[in-house]
């Protein structure tokens, strides 16, 4: 992934390393004036506490976004034992909590275990998840008491790289890998909650969308001196399985015709010409492969 296209070109993606104190939309209002165009977009928001993987897309890139933001994600946090918050992170007000001195760690390897593999989740109250179109965080802000149903998520890892006691509260650096739509600000709560002491999230840092990690990702500061795209075609084939395919075939995916079942599902397939150019993300439905996103024609 180490090509780079010029900002002259139509599409592409930017791995951006979001610094803390943004929020998701921010970056890309950054990345609009610095691409010059209004069609930006991110996969996978994260909070303006957290920092890392945010990926933007440029031009026809957009059209992978939705599919990306179904990757699995990985982060880096710390959780605090011994407080919980109204926001379950940092950013929010103290609500209750208590002593965790006396919490052992091989009570909170359990409780770790316990929240490992798939599992329900009720988001965090002051998150983006919709209630009858209105945002869950604008509900609550607005007074009411927000009880979110519980979501079927997978939690593949989850591990503590270190434990810090300080008085009455306990600090576990995490290592989090987890299925779209995991609210790790969610797993110190309730990590928090199976030992009785309350928790929440006090930093938090994505190093992976699916392909994408910090290792390509690069700062605004980077970019604002030297903007550049990864490739539409590159990005798609780090993404999703590839299928080439020959010139008679292409221009039927041009007209956006089926193609028969590519058998290398579930999800998107990315569908490459002769040439290399990325056709179309298609997935097969029955006998067939249908277009997800066409990218031609």
């Amino acid at each position: 992934m180490g090509t780079t296209l010029t900002v002259t070109d139509p599409a592409g993606l930017v791995v951006v390393d979001k610094p803390a104190e943004w929020t998701s939309h921010d970056v890309v209002a950054r990345l609009r004036r610095l691409a010059g165009t209004r069609r930006v977009g991110h996969a996978g928001t994260l909070d303006p506490m957290a920092t890392g993987v945010l990926v933007v897309g440029v031009g026809k890139a957009t059209r992978l976004l939705g599919h990306l933001a179904l990757t699995d994600k990985e982060y880096d946090g710390t959780v605090r034992l011994g407080a919980s918050t109204v926001t379950d992170d940092a950013e929010g007000e103290v609500t209750g909590g208590a002593d965790a001195s006396a919490v052992s760690d091989a009570a909170i390897a359990a409780a770790v275990r316990s929240l490992t593999g798939p599992i329900q989740q009720v988001p965090s109250a002051v998150s983006a998840v919709k209630i009858d179109g209105v945002r869950s965080y604008r509900r609550v802000r607005s007074g009411e008491d927000v009880q979110l149903p519980a979501r079927d998520v997978v939690v593949s890892r989850f591990e503590v790289l270190a434990t810090r006691r300080d008085g009455p509260y306990i600090d576990l650096d995490v290592r989090v890998v987890c299925s779209s739509g995991t609210y790790v600000r969610a797993l110190a709560r309730d990590v928090g909650a199976a030992l009785g002491v309350g928790g929440h999230l006090t930093a938090l840092r994505r190093t992976a969308v699916g392909p994408y990690r910090l290792s390509v990702a690069r700062t605004l500061d980077q970019l604002a001196e030297t903007f550049a795209l990864m490739p539409l075609a590159e990005a798609a084939a780090a993404a999703f399985p590839r299928l080439d395919v020959d010139a008679d075939t292409a221009r039927k995916v041009s007209h956006g015709m089926p193609l028969p079942a590519t058998g290398l599902g579930p999800g998107p397939v990315a569908v490459f010409g002769p040439d290399g150019t990325l056709l179309s993300l298609a997935e097969d439905r029955g006998p067939r492969a249908k277009h997800v996103a066409v990218f031609v024609g």
